[in-house]
């Protein structure tokens, strides 16, 4: 098993700030969107899954030597309107620009980035979606 931490300390009463053993910092804030400085808890779990499934999904085209011009995943989490207001629904779009990949394979992909090896995907219990896009280069 492996283990990770942590620590997450007050900077201000909205502000916070994430360091993990190594020294990497996370800035989050939970201010109002006309002041925002950082993300949010929440918005910082959707940037954890899209990261987490972009990762893994980028290793797996490289794996079969395709180009990958650029590569983008939207997250979109639908919240509960009551307390805690936890996501009921995230759906991800993935977005590829190859001149060598297909939708079928990189569908194949994204399925098994979020489905299999993404470990943030595994740990959340809420519907998760996907749709994914190869776009040929301009």
């Amino acid at each position: 098993m492996s283990k990770r931490n942590v620590t997450v300390r007050m900077k201000a009463d909205y502000e916070y700030e994430a360091v993990n053993p190594q020294g990497n910092t996370v800035q989050i804030d939970m201010y109002d969107p006309d002041q925002k400085k950082a993300q949010s808890p929440m918005e910082l779990l959707l940037s954890a899954l899209g990261g987490c499934s972009a990762v893994d999904a980028v290793l797996m085209m490289k794996k079969k030597r395709r180009t990958i011009e650029s590569f983008t995943v939207d997250v979109e989490g639908i919240r509960n309107d009551g307390v805690p207001a936890f996501y009921t629904d995230i759906h991800m779009s993935f977005t590829l620009v190859s001149p060598d990949a297909n939708e079928l394979e990189f569908g194949k992909v994204v399925a098994l980035a979020v489905e299999k090896y993404c470990s943030v995907a595994s740990s959340l219990n809420p519907k998760i979606t996907y749709s994914y896009l190869v776009k040929k280069p301009e």
